[in-house]
């Protein structure tokens, strides 16, 4: 379903402009992301994402877009290259275009129905460590093809697991080398009958006080369709994933492990620090970041 954005981590650093030229081309550029933002058609209230299999019942202080406006705001606003599918975002009904702005994007992985069965046993404190480690293997890639080198510093938010409504969340800090400011990454996954419903903010390490707030609302308001849901699965009938809680929060480690099929990266351009990670092969673990980076980094999990 989301075969072009299954292929690539994706991300830009937009270089600071400066004198008087740089003035008035930010002054343009404000007047289009003004514009741009009052053309995208805020929905409110109880959305139903397509295909019908999960809805969004989203509070006053939420707006969600289309996937043609989602996909408007990443390549008109956000500097995205066309082709992003998803199921649309969820926008703050403050707005989207600001510097505060952030966004969660919705996507889809019908990779089948993944158990929640080793939820007590995972240990992610040594997660994290091979986490960690992956991280380090790939910056010696990431050297050789000019970018810059990148660290997993650690959980932003540790992972947790709500076994009653089967939704999982967590948060990684990640560091840049010349960079002071760290980058989020935010992830809600919510399981389903044959799949998992994946959302991924867009903030930057400096909102994470507001993002770690607001994220567990989405993570309240967001959940699949009757006859969709982690009850309704029937072993007779519908696929099992071939991986559990700990690979979704793995990600590249999975990968590493052979869970998952290679990673691949293509540099791309936003217009700020966004970077959108996936795995090839066994479904698309998005990770969405954006910082205020200069420099061009990559990130393969």
């Amino acid at each position: 379903m989301f075969k072009h954005l299954s292929l690539a981590v994706f991300l830009l650093a937009l270089g600071c402009m400066t004198g008087a030229h740089a003035q008035a081309g930010g002054d343009k550029q404000e007047h289009s992301s003004e514009q741009l933002e009052a053309s995208l058609k805020m929905q409110s209230g109880k959305i139903n994402l397509p295909g019908g299999m999960a809805t969004l019942n989203l509070p006053d202080t939420f707006r969600y877009l289309s996937p043609q406006d989602a996909e408007r705001l990443l390549v008109e606003g956000w500097g995205n290259p066309p082709g992003n599918e998803s199921l649309g975002m969820i926008v703050p009904a403050s707005g989207v275009m600001s510097k505060d702005g952030w966004g969660v994007i919705i996507t889809y992985e019908a990779d089948g129905h993944v158990k929640d069965s080793d939820a007590d046993t995972i240990k992610y404190d040594e997660l994290l460590k091979d986490m960690q480690e992956s991280v380090a293997e790939q910056n010696s890639e990431r050297k050789s093809q000019g970018y810059a080198a990148m660290s997993l510093v650690g959980w932003a938010e540790k992972p947790s697991y709500e076994k009653a409504t089967h939704k999982l969340l967590w948060a990684k800090e990640l560091a840049v080398v010349g960079e002071t400011e760290h980058s989020l990454n935010y992830n809600i996954r919510v399981l389903g009958r044959q799949g998992v419903l994946v959302l991924n903010a867009v903030a930057s390490m400096d909102q994470i006080a507001n993002i770690r707030q607001e994220m567990r609302k989405v993570t309240a308001f967001s959940d699949f369709t009757p006859g969709n849901r982690y009850a309704d699965y029937n072993p007779s009938t519908d696929k099992a994933a071939e991986y559990g809680l700990a690979a979704l929060v793995a990600g590249g480690v999975a990968a590493k492990m052979g869970l998952f099929g290679k990673l691949f990266a293509l540099l791309l351009a936003f217009k700020k620090l966004i970077i959108i990670g996936f795995l090839a092969a066994g479904g698309a673990l998005v990770n969405f970041f954006r910082g205020k980076s200069k420099d061009k980094v990559d990130l393969s999990k």
